[in-house]
C-alpha cells in the first residue's frame, strides 16, 4: 500500500467530510475512494471515519491522525520539490542579508544553526547595512534580512526585536577605566568612531540623539564600518567606539551607566514569509541572544561583571 498518497485520501476526505465530493475532487469514482480509505483503516488497525447515510464523522483516532497526517504529506512533498529542484541543478536558496559588523563567531553560529535546522536548504549571505537591505528586500533580491531599528519602510514585515545595549571601548590608558561604570557625559572631549550613516541612517541618528542627551557631543565622529580599523582609534587613545567587549590587548570595555543606549534589530522580510525565512528567523534570534547577547525589548539589560570576548560591535 501507498501510505503517503492513502493520507492524501483520507485528508481530502476529511476536508469534504462527503466522500462522493471527495471523490469528485480527486477525480475518482467514489466505490474506489472508500475501498482506499478502508484499506488505510485496516493498515493502522483503527476506524477513521462514522459513516452513515445522512454523514461522515472523524472518530477520535481520525482527529488525532489529521496534524500527522497533513506532517507526513507535506513532508514528502518538500522532499519531491527538493529532488526536482536538484535534479534541475536549482536546489533550495534563503538569501539574506546581515550587518558588516555581525561578528565572526556569530556568523559562525548563525549558518551552523540553519544548517542543522535545514540542512536541504543553501544559505546565501551578503553584508549589507540596513540602508541597502531595505531596498533588497523591496526589489525581490534577499528573502530575508537583520535589520537595525529605527527603520522606515513600507512593504516589508519584521520578526521579533532584540535589543543589545553597547557600552564603550576605550584606550587602556584611559582615566575613565578606573571606574566600574561611564556615563555618556564622561566622554566630552572625544572623538567617537561610528558606523556610516549612510548604512545605518536611523540607529545612526538614534545613537548620536541619545549621546547629546547624555551630555557627550563628540568632538568629531569618524566613519567606518571596518572592525580593526575602529579598535585602532581606540588603541591609540585618539576616540572612543561603541559595542561589545574586544579581545584587543589594550583595549578596555566598560558598561555605560544607566544603558542609554539601545540598540534594536530585527530579521525582516517582504509579504508572507516562506517556510525557510521562517527557519531563518527562528535561527537568527537563538543565535543573536546566546551568541551576540541581545534580549527581547522590554528586558532590562542584565549586570556583567567580566566582559566576553567578541569581535564585532553586534557580537
Amino acid at each position: 500500500m501507498d501510505l503517503v498518497r492513502h493520507l492524501g485520501y483520507f485528508l481530502v476526505v476529511t476536508e469534504e467530510l462527503h466522500f462522493g465530493n471527495a471523490a469528485a475532487r480527486l477525480g475518482m469514482a467514489q466505490p474506489p475512494l472508500s475501498q482506499r480509505i478502508r484499506r488505510l483503516e485496516e493498515e493502522l488497525g483503527v476506524r477513521l471515519f462514522e459513516r452513515s447515510s445522512r454523514r461522515v464523522a472523524l472518530t477520535e483516532a481520525g482527529r488525532l491522525l489529521v496534524p500527522e497526517a497533513r506532517e507526513i504529506v507535506a513532508r514528502v512533498e518538500r522532499m519531491r520539490d527538493l529532488m526536482s529542484d536538484l535534479a534541475r541543478g536549482d536546489a533550495a536558496v534563503v538569501r539574506a542579508g546581515v550587518p558588516a559588523d555581525l561578528g565572526a563567531a556569530v556568523l559562525a553560529a548563525l549558518i551552523a544553526g540553519f544548517r542543522d535546522r535545514r540542512p536541504d536548504v543553501r544559505l546565501s549571505l551578503t553584508e549589507m547595512g540596513t540602508a541597502a537591505q531595505v531596498a533588497a528586500l523591496l526589489e525581490g533580491r534577499l528573502d530575508v534580512g537583520l535589520l537595525r531599528h529605527p527603520v522606515a519602510a513600507n512593504g516589508l514585515a519584521y520578526g521579533p526585536v532584540l535589543v543589545r545595549h553597547p557600552g564603550v571601548l576605550l584606550a587602556e590608558a584611559d582615566e575613565l577605566t578606573a571606574w566600574a561604570a561611564v556615563h555618556l557625559g564622561d566622554l566630552a572631549g572625544r572623538d567617537l568612531v561610528l558606523f556610516p550613516r549612510d548604512a545605518e541612517p536611523g540607529l545612526y541618528d538614534d545613537t548620536l540623539t541619545s549621546c547629546r542627551r547624555g551630555g557627550f557631543v563628540p568632538t568629531e565622529i569618524i566613519c567606518t564600518d571596518r572592525v580593526e580599523f575602529s579598535l585602532g582609534l581606540v588603541l591609540s587613545g585618539t576616540a572612543v567606539a561603541f559595542g561589545a567587549p574586544a579581545e584587543v590587548p589594550g583595549v578596555v570595555w566598560r558598561p555605560l551607566a544607566g544603558a542609554p543606549l539601545a540598540w534594536r534589530c530585527s530579521p525582516a522580510w517582504r509579504a508572507e514569509p516562506g517556510p525557510y525565512v521562517r527557519d531563518f528567523t527562528t535561527v537568527a534570534v537563538e543565535v543573536l541572544k546566546q551568541s551576540a547577547g541581545m534580549v527581547d525589548e522590554g528586558v532590562p539589560p542584565a549586570p556583567r561583571v567580566t566582559p566576553r570576548p567578541a569581535t564585532g560591535f553586534l557580537a
